[in-house]
């Protein structure tokens, strides 16, 4: 399962929502995998300040050694630990950036992905018209990555409700903050 994310922002709440339902997702068998140094920082920094986390959150993430009490959470910082995850044929799940595929970490686990039926690749934002997520979501039989075409064989999912935008009650608090 690939699923491309914004470093800072969505990839936290991707993994809060593979920590709140652990269990219910079964996911004690896959390896997940956080494929975005940039997104580990952001993570370790939400961590090192979880008095501003919500308190469900806390809950999620209490009795691990770090946040998400996730056991099976992989961090991949380096290029070459980028590189092990092509070991894995199945039971993994990666989140990489870029979010709209046009960059990052992501392109690399596509271009070895995508033409395989048994890939699920999973968009949890808006994709943009003229970015690669926009011609993968709109069924695109071909994409083009790093000047090389490949097949769209993959199963391709979205799934709404992680805008990244304030909602009215986020404008009306952040509004009601002036003089």
């Amino acid at each position: 399962v690939l699923i491309p994310a914004f470093a800072v922002g969505r990839s936290q709440e991707l993994l809060y929502e593979l920590g709140k339902h652990y269990d219910e997702w079964g996911l004690k068998h896959w390896h997940v995998f956080l494929d975005s140094p940039l997104g580990i920082e952001a993570c370790e920094i939400y961590w090192r300040h979880d008095e501003r986390i919500d308190p469900d959150a806390r809950r999620v993430f209490a009795g691990g050694e770090h946040m998400p009490a996730l056991p099976n959470l992989h961090f991949t910082r380096t290029a070459p630990e980028s590189r092990v995850i092509n070991g894995f044929r199945h039971g993994a799940l990666i989140i990489a950036g870029s979010g709209m595929c046009n960059g990052g970490r992501i392109l690399h686990h596509l271009k070895r992905e995508i033409g395989r039926p048994q890939t699920h690749v999973v968009f949890t934002g808006f994709q943009p018209p003229g970015t690669l997520g926009r011609r993968i979501i709109d069924g695109a039989h071909t994409v083009r990555i790093h000047g090389e075409l490949f097949p769209v064989r993959a199963q391709v999912h979205t799934i709404g409700g992680f805008s990244a935008h304030g909602d009215r009650d986020d404008l009306l608090r952040w509004y009601g903050g002036f003089s």
